[in-house]
Protein backbone atom coordinates (compact mmCIF):
# COMPACT_ATOMS: atom_id res chain seq x y z
CA UNK A 1 0.00 0.00 0.00
CA UNK A 2 1.33 3.43 -0.95
CA UNK A 3 2.47 5.54 1.99
CA UNK A 4 2.47 9.32 1.48
CA UNK A 5 3.50 12.38 3.46
CA UNK A 6 1.32 15.41 4.03
CA UNK A 7 2.27 18.98 3.26
CA UNK A 8 1.92 19.72 6.96
CA UNK A 9 4.59 17.10 7.73
CA UNK A 10 6.93 18.56 5.13
CA UNK A 11 6.35 22.12 6.29
CA UNK A 12 7.08 21.13 9.88
CA UNK A 13 10.16 19.09 9.01
CA UNK A 14 11.74 21.77 6.82
CA UNK A 15 10.26 24.88 8.49
CA UNK A 16 8.42 25.95 5.35
CA UNK A 17 5.30 28.08 4.95
CA UNK A 18 2.40 25.62 4.90
CA UNK A 19 -0.07 28.21 3.59
CA UNK A 20 2.04 28.73 0.45
CA UNK A 21 2.22 24.99 -0.19
CA UNK A 22 -1.53 24.57 0.28
CA UNK A 23 -2.28 27.56 -1.95
CA UNK A 24 -0.54 25.86 -4.87
CA UNK A 25 -1.90 22.39 -4.10
CA UNK A 26 -5.44 23.78 -4.30
CA UNK A 27 -4.80 24.45 -7.99
CA UNK A 28 -2.35 21.67 -8.86
CA UNK A 29 -2.81 18.59 -6.65
CA UNK A 30 0.08 17.30 -4.57
CA UNK A 31 1.03 13.77 -3.61
CA UNK A 32 4.47 12.66 -2.43
CA UNK A 33 5.32 9.09 -1.51
CA UNK A 34 6.98 8.62 1.86
CA UNK A 35 9.89 6.94 0.12
CA UNK A 36 10.50 9.85 -2.26
CA UNK A 37 10.04 12.45 0.48
CA UNK A 38 12.72 10.59 2.41
CA UNK A 39 15.23 11.47 -0.31
CA UNK A 40 14.83 15.21 0.38
CA UNK A 41 17.83 16.61 2.25
CA UNK A 42 16.94 20.31 2.29
CA UNK A 43 14.31 22.73 0.96
CA UNK A 44 14.73 23.37 -2.75
CA UNK A 45 17.19 20.53 -3.31
CA UNK A 46 16.75 18.53 -6.57
CA UNK A 47 14.19 16.16 -5.03
CA UNK A 48 12.22 18.94 -3.33
CA UNK A 49 11.99 20.95 -6.55
CA UNK A 50 10.51 17.99 -8.40
CA UNK A 51 7.72 17.17 -5.97
CA UNK A 52 6.95 20.00 -3.51
CA UNK A 53 4.53 22.75 -4.66
CA UNK A 54 6.06 26.14 -5.44
CA UNK A 55 4.25 29.46 -5.69
CA UNK A 56 6.14 29.91 -8.98
CA UNK A 57 3.63 27.48 -10.49
CA UNK A 58 0.89 30.08 -10.05
CA UNK A 59 2.95 32.85 -11.66
CA UNK A 60 2.82 31.12 -15.05
CA UNK A 61 -0.37 32.15 -16.86
CA UNK A 62 1.02 32.39 -20.40
CA UNK A 63 1.78 28.78 -21.30
CA UNK A 64 -1.04 26.41 -22.26
CA UNK A 65 -2.59 23.58 -20.22
CA UNK A 66 -2.35 21.24 -23.24
CA UNK A 67 0.41 22.55 -25.53
CA UNK A 68 0.85 19.18 -27.24
CA UNK A 69 -2.80 19.21 -28.31
CA UNK A 70 -3.46 15.79 -26.81
CA UNK A 71 -7.20 16.40 -26.41
CA UNK A 72 -7.57 17.13 -30.13
CA UNK A 73 -5.54 14.03 -30.98
CA UNK A 74 -7.79 11.76 -28.89
CA UNK A 75 -10.25 9.87 -31.11
CA UNK A 76 -11.80 8.39 -27.95
CA UNK A 77 -11.34 9.51 -24.33
CA UNK A 78 -7.95 8.47 -22.99
CA UNK A 79 -6.34 7.41 -26.28
CA UNK A 80 -3.86 9.74 -28.00
CA UNK A 81 -3.12 8.90 -31.64
CA UNK A 82 -0.42 11.29 -32.83
CA UNK A 83 1.91 9.10 -34.92
CA UNK A 84 0.72 6.68 -37.63
CA UNK A 85 1.86 3.38 -36.07
CA UNK A 86 1.55 4.02 -32.34
CA UNK A 87 -0.79 5.44 -29.74
CA UNK A 88 -0.76 6.35 -26.05
CA UNK A 89 -3.40 4.74 -23.83
CA UNK A 90 -4.01 6.58 -20.55
CA UNK A 91 -4.93 3.92 -18.01
CA UNK A 92 -4.62 5.88 -14.74
CA UNK A 93 -4.74 9.48 -13.59
CA UNK A 94 -2.81 8.80 -10.38
CA UNK A 95 0.90 8.62 -9.58
CA UNK A 96 2.86 7.71 -6.47
CA UNK A 97 4.26 11.24 -6.57
CA UNK A 98 2.89 14.14 -8.62
CA UNK A 99 5.80 15.77 -10.43
CA UNK A 100 5.56 19.55 -10.44
CA UNK A 101 6.74 19.67 -14.07
CA UNK A 102 4.24 17.11 -15.39
CA UNK A 103 3.29 17.39 -19.07
CA UNK A 104 -0.28 16.40 -18.06
CA UNK A 105 -0.48 18.78 -15.12
CA UNK A 106 -4.02 19.60 -16.24
CA UNK A 107 -5.19 16.02 -15.62
CA UNK A 108 -3.09 14.10 -13.12
CA UNK A 109 -4.68 13.81 -9.71
CA UNK A 110 -7.85 15.54 -10.89
CA UNK A 111 -11.32 14.03 -11.07
CA UNK A 112 -13.07 13.60 -14.39
CA UNK A 113 -11.64 12.96 -17.82
CA UNK A 114 -11.58 9.19 -17.34
CA UNK A 115 -10.46 6.93 -20.17
CA UNK A 116 -13.04 4.85 -22.03
CA UNK A 117 -11.11 1.58 -22.23
CA UNK A 118 -13.69 -0.41 -24.25
CA UNK A 119 -13.84 2.37 -26.84
CA UNK A 120 -10.04 2.58 -26.89
CA UNK A 121 -9.70 -1.17 -27.44
CA UNK A 122 -12.26 -0.99 -30.25
CA UNK A 123 -10.41 1.89 -31.92
CA UNK A 124 -7.06 0.09 -31.69
CA UNK A 125 -8.57 -3.12 -33.07
CA UNK A 126 -10.11 -1.21 -35.98
CA UNK A 127 -6.86 0.61 -36.82
CA UNK A 128 -4.45 -2.00 -38.21
CA UNK A 129 -1.53 0.41 -38.61
CA UNK A 130 -1.28 0.65 -34.81
CA UNK A 131 1.50 -1.78 -33.94
CA UNK A 132 2.91 -0.08 -30.81
CA UNK A 133 0.81 0.89 -27.76
CA UNK A 134 2.23 2.95 -24.90
CA UNK A 135 0.49 2.69 -21.53
CA UNK A 136 0.71 5.97 -19.66
CA UNK A 137 -1.30 8.17 -17.36
CA UNK A 138 -0.81 9.00 -14.55
CA UNK A 139 1.22 5.90 -13.85
CA UNK A 140 0.07 2.48 -15.09
CA UNK A 141 1.87 0.72 -12.23
CA UNK A 142 -0.50 2.40 -9.78
CA UNK A 143 -3.06 -0.16 -10.95
CA UNK A 144 -3.39 -3.47 -9.11
CA UNK A 145 -1.63 -6.38 -10.81
CA UNK A 146 -4.89 -8.00 -11.93
CA UNK A 147 -6.20 -4.82 -13.58
CA UNK A 148 -2.92 -4.23 -15.38
CA UNK A 149 -2.85 -7.88 -16.46
CA UNK A 150 -6.34 -7.52 -17.92
CA UNK A 151 -5.33 -4.45 -19.93
CA UNK A 152 -2.19 -6.13 -21.26
CA UNK A 153 -4.08 -9.32 -22.10
CA UNK A 154 -6.75 -7.40 -24.01
CA UNK A 155 -4.12 -5.59 -26.06
CA UNK A 156 -2.25 -8.84 -26.74
CA UNK A 157 -5.41 -10.32 -28.25
CA UNK A 158 -5.33 -7.66 -30.98
CA UNK A 159 -3.27 -9.32 -33.75
CA UNK A 160 -1.55 -6.22 -35.14
CA UNK A 161 -0.35 -4.94 -31.73
CA UNK A 162 3.27 -6.07 -31.74
CA UNK A 163 4.89 -3.91 -29.06
CA UNK A 164 3.60 -2.70 -25.70
CA UNK A 165 5.43 -0.05 -23.73
CA UNK A 166 4.78 1.16 -20.20
CA UNK A 167 5.73 4.64 -19.01
CA UNK A 168 6.21 4.59 -15.25
CA UNK A 169 8.02 6.58 -12.58
CA UNK A 170 7.29 3.94 -9.94
CA UNK A 171 10.91 2.62 -9.94
CA UNK A 172 11.94 6.16 -8.94
CA UNK A 173 9.21 7.23 -6.54
CA UNK A 174 7.90 3.98 -5.01
CA UNK A 175 10.29 1.15 -5.92
CA UNK A 176 8.80 -1.32 -3.43
CA UNK A 177 5.83 -1.60 -5.82
CA UNK A 178 8.10 -3.58 -8.15
CA UNK A 179 7.65 -7.10 -6.80
CA UNK A 180 8.58 -10.54 -8.14
CA UNK A 181 4.86 -11.24 -8.67
CA UNK A 182 4.42 -8.07 -10.74
CA UNK A 183 7.47 -8.90 -12.84
CA UNK A 184 6.28 -12.46 -13.46
CA UNK A 185 2.97 -11.10 -14.69
CA UNK A 186 4.61 -8.51 -16.94
CA UNK A 187 6.88 -11.19 -18.42
CA UNK A 188 3.80 -12.98 -19.76
CA UNK A 189 3.28 -10.12 -22.22
CA UNK A 190 6.59 -9.85 -24.08
CA UNK A 191 7.77 -8.02 -26.09
CA UNK A 192 7.29 -5.47 -23.32
CA UNK A 193 9.31 -2.33 -22.73
CA UNK A 194 9.30 0.00 -19.73
CA UNK A 195 10.49 3.59 -19.89
CA UNK A 196 11.05 5.13 -16.50
CA UNK A 197 11.93 8.65 -15.46
CA UNK A 198 15.04 9.30 -13.37
CA UNK A 199 16.06 12.97 -13.34
CA UNK A 200 18.86 13.22 -10.78
CA UNK A 201 21.62 11.00 -9.32
CA UNK A 202 20.03 11.30 -5.85
CA UNK A 203 17.27 9.03 -7.19
CA UNK A 204 19.71 6.19 -7.97
CA UNK A 205 19.23 4.49 -4.61
CA UNK A 206 19.69 0.83 -3.61
CA UNK A 207 15.89 0.50 -3.61
CA UNK A 208 15.67 1.81 -7.17
CA UNK A 209 18.52 -0.51 -8.17
CA UNK A 210 16.61 -3.48 -6.75
CA UNK A 211 13.43 -2.50 -8.60
CA UNK A 212 15.24 -2.14 -11.91
CA UNK A 213 17.06 -5.44 -11.36
CA UNK A 214 13.77 -7.29 -10.86
CA UNK A 215 12.38 -5.81 -14.06
CA UNK A 216 15.53 -6.45 -16.09
CA UNK A 217 15.84 -10.02 -14.79
CA UNK A 218 12.28 -10.60 -16.05
CA UNK A 219 13.47 -9.71 -19.55
CA UNK A 220 11.86 -6.27 -19.60
CA UNK A 221 13.87 -3.77 -21.63
CA UNK A 222 14.36 -0.60 -19.57
CA UNK A 223 14.77 2.91 -20.95
CA UNK A 224 14.82 6.31 -19.29
CA UNK A 225 13.28 9.62 -20.25
CA UNK A 226 14.84 12.55 -18.41
CA UNK A 227 13.46 16.09 -18.43
CA UNK A 228 15.98 18.94 -18.45
CA UNK A 229 15.00 20.93 -15.35
CA UNK A 230 16.42 24.23 -14.14
CA UNK A 231 17.93 23.83 -10.70
CA UNK A 232 17.74 20.04 -10.85
CA UNK A 233 19.94 18.59 -13.58
CA UNK A 234 20.91 21.46 -15.89
CA UNK A 235 24.68 21.05 -15.63
CA UNK A 236 27.05 18.63 -17.33
CA UNK A 237 28.50 16.97 -14.23
CA UNK A 238 25.09 16.14 -12.75
CA UNK A 239 23.94 14.77 -16.09
CA UNK A 240 27.08 12.63 -16.45
CA UNK A 241 26.52 11.10 -13.00
CA UNK A 242 22.87 10.41 -13.78
CA UNK A 243 23.41 8.86 -17.20
CA UNK A 244 26.35 6.64 -16.27
CA UNK A 245 24.52 5.61 -13.11
CA UNK A 246 21.52 4.54 -15.16
CA UNK A 247 23.67 2.14 -17.18
CA UNK A 248 24.80 0.52 -13.93
CA UNK A 249 21.11 -0.08 -13.17
CA UNK A 250 20.68 -1.66 -16.64
CA UNK A 251 18.57 1.29 -17.76
CA UNK A 252 19.41 2.74 -21.17
CA UNK A 253 19.11 6.55 -21.44
CA UNK A 254 16.56 7.19 -24.19
CA UNK A 255 15.38 10.81 -24.26
CA UNK A 256 16.42 14.08 -22.67
CA UNK A 257 13.35 16.30 -23.03
CA UNK A 258 13.32 20.04 -23.35
CA UNK A 259 10.63 21.19 -20.91
CA UNK A 260 7.22 21.22 -22.57
CA UNK A 261 5.41 24.56 -22.70
CA UNK A 262 2.94 23.49 -20.01
CA UNK A 263 1.20 26.05 -17.81
CA UNK A 264 2.59 26.07 -14.29
CA UNK A 265 6.08 24.87 -15.23
CA UNK A 266 7.86 27.94 -16.64
CA UNK A 267 10.25 28.12 -13.67
CA UNK A 268 11.76 24.79 -14.75
CA UNK A 269 12.61 25.89 -18.28
CA UNK A 270 16.15 26.20 -19.58
CA UNK A 271 17.19 27.96 -22.82
CA UNK A 272 17.07 25.66 -25.82
CA UNK A 273 20.74 26.20 -26.61
CA UNK A 274 21.66 25.13 -23.07
CA UNK A 275 20.27 21.66 -23.69
CA UNK A 276 21.98 21.43 -27.06
CA UNK A 277 25.31 22.47 -25.55
CA UNK A 278 24.87 20.12 -22.59
CA UNK A 279 24.47 17.13 -24.91
CA UNK A 280 27.52 18.32 -26.84
CA UNK A 281 29.51 18.48 -23.60
CA UNK A 282 28.88 14.77 -22.97
CA UNK A 283 30.51 13.63 -26.20
CA UNK A 284 33.87 12.04 -25.53
CA UNK A 285 33.35 12.15 -21.76
CA UNK A 286 30.92 9.25 -21.31
CA UNK A 287 29.97 6.20 -23.36
CA UNK A 288 27.77 6.77 -26.37
CA UNK A 289 25.41 4.22 -24.81
CA UNK A 290 24.78 6.70 -22.01
CA UNK A 291 23.94 9.70 -24.19
CA UNK A 292 20.20 10.19 -24.82
CA UNK A 293 18.49 11.93 -27.71
CA UNK A 294 17.81 15.57 -26.83
CA UNK A 295 14.30 16.28 -28.14
CA UNK A 296 11.67 18.98 -28.30
CA UNK A 297 8.03 17.88 -28.29
CA UNK A 298 6.63 20.55 -30.56
CA UNK A 299 3.44 22.47 -29.67
CA UNK A 300 0.28 21.68 -31.56
CA UNK A 301 0.93 17.95 -31.61
CA UNK A 302 3.64 18.22 -34.26
CA UNK A 303 5.73 15.55 -32.55
CA UNK A 304 9.21 15.05 -31.15
CA UNK A 305 12.18 16.50 -33.03
CA UNK A 306 15.82 15.74 -32.12
CA UNK A 307 18.12 18.68 -31.43
CA UNK A 308 21.71 17.86 -32.33
CA UNK A 309 25.02 19.58 -31.61
CA UNK A 310 26.24 21.41 -34.72
CA UNK A 311 29.23 19.17 -35.48
CA UNK A 312 29.07 19.13 -39.30
CA UNK A 313 29.97 22.01 -41.60
CA UNK A 314 30.34 22.18 -45.38
CA UNK A 315 32.54 24.68 -47.23
CA UNK A 316 33.92 25.01 -50.77
CA UNK A 317 36.48 22.27 -50.09
CA UNK A 318 34.07 19.68 -48.69
CA UNK A 319 33.18 18.73 -45.14
CA UNK A 320 34.57 19.62 -41.73
CA UNK A 321 33.59 17.64 -38.64
CA UNK A 322 34.01 18.85 -35.07
CA UNK A 323 35.57 16.43 -32.57
CA UNK A 324 34.46 16.07 -28.96
CA UNK A 325 37.38 18.32 -27.96
CA UNK A 326 36.15 21.10 -30.25
CA UNK A 327 38.71 20.65 -33.03
CA UNK A 328 37.47 20.94 -36.63
CA UNK A 329 38.82 18.14 -38.84
CA UNK A 330 38.69 17.98 -42.63
CA UNK A 331 36.72 14.95 -43.84
CA UNK A 332 36.83 13.74 -47.44
CA UNK A 333 33.67 12.04 -48.64
CA UNK A 334 34.55 10.02 -51.75
CA UNK A 335 30.93 9.54 -52.80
Amino acid sequence: MLQTVSLAELAHRFRSDLSHLEQVAAVYPCRISSYYAGLITAPHDPIWRQCVPSVEELDDTVQLPDPLDEERLSPVPGLIHRYPDRAVLLVSNRCATYCRFCMRKRKVGCSGGESDLPAAYAYIAATPQLRDIILSGGDPLMLPDDELHQILSTLRRIPHVEIIRIGSRIPVTNPSRITPALCRMLAEHHPLYLNTHFNHPMELTPEADQACSLLADAGIQLGNQTVLLKGVNDDSLTMQKLLTGLLRLRVRPYYLHQMDLVRGTAHFRTPLEQGRDLIGSLRGKISGMAIPHFVIDLPGGKGKVPVLPDSLHRDDNGWQVQTCSGEWVRYTDPV
